[in-house]
């Protein structure tokens, strides 16, 4: 086979179909970008690594510029991705863009996934990718997303949970970091994960003769619980998983239906220094770290 005309001819056919047909541009380009990374990619195997740099080369001298070495080492791994994510024949040119530069699969094919669940902007896989949303992920949860095993509430949890900085102090209160999560409320439960709901931010709860308030309360629509979210500024403390505890045992005696799962309990702290490893009394507890950005 003549790996190199066969290349040059789609190339050439897909410029003239761009010109002709406007509307068909971002399907041409996807096909013509598949099958000439599949030639590249059989290419390679006959005649080695070097025969993208010598195809780029005449391709430049002959079509002139845009099939430079990296174009067409993108425009193989484009054929690689479909290969690996069958799903990803949904995503258009520029979604691609963002994601040919990674280089794990697993982390490729969760991008995939999300783009085509929450039907993702560019702008808004490129805006996840940067923030490193799938490394984020623990190590467990990511075994689970590449086994196809099933998700949980928890599973979904950012660490650390980034929060806009919006005031640009480093040293903050409680009340200022509760300030800065309802200002970028949408951004804040999508660290969080899939599902949730604003309920209200100081809950007000009564325990005995007094009065307590929730720093923010949740609903999460997917898994059917309450949320009880505390904040904290300092590293986590044996009294933070106590208090949380109360918090959690009221909304579930108080306020949950009988149709409803258990209240979840996420207690979001300055640095996880590991303490709730040793001192953790209920598993529906979760602490995550959270870094200001």
């Amino acid at each position: 086979m003549n790996y190199y005309n066969n290349i040059k001819d789609l190339l050439i056919n897909n410029e003239l179909t761009k010109k002709a047909k406007d509307y068909s541009k971002c399907r041409s380009d996807l096909t013509t970008y598949y099958e000439v990374g599949k030639l590249l990619s059989e290419a390679g195997k006959h005649y080695g690594g070097g025969i993208i740099r010598e195809y780029s080369i005449k391709l430049t001298n002959e079509l002139g510029k845009g099939y430079s070495q990296r174009s067409l080492k993108y425009m193989r791994k484009f054929y690689l991705l479909q290969k690996w994510s069958p799903l990803a024949t949904k995503l258009t040119v520029s979604h691609y863009i963002e994601l040919l530069p990674l280089k794990d699969e697993n982390e490729i094919n969760y991008y995939v996934d999300i783009c085509i669940k929450y039907n993702l902007s560019r702008n808004d896989l490129r805006k996840r990718i940067k923030d490193k949303e799938y490394l984020r992920l623990d190590e467990e949860t990511r075994k689970k997303i590449v086994e196809n095993r099933n998700i949980e509430l928890i599973d979904t949890i950012k660490e650390p949970i980034l929060i806009r900085n919006n005031l640009g102090i480093e040293n903050i209160t409680e009340k200022m970091l509760q300030k800065l999560i309802l200002e970028n409320l949408n951004d804040f439960l999508e660290e969080l994960g899939e599902g949730y709901s604003y309920i209200k931010n100081e809950y007000k709860i009564k325990l005995g003769d007094s009065f307590n308030y929730i720093d923010l309360l949740l609903y999460n629509i997917k898994y059917n619980c309450y949320v009880v979210v505390e904040l904290k500024v300092t590293p986590l403390k044996k009294e933070h998983l106590g208090q949380i505890s109360i918090y959690m045992n009221y909304i579930d005696e108080n306020i949950k239906t009988v149709s409803q799962n258990n209240t979840i309990g996420i207690l979001i702290v300055k640095e996880n220094n590991k303490f709730i490893i040793k001192y953790k009394t209920n598993d529906k507890i979760i602490s995550k770290e959270y870094k200001l950005i």
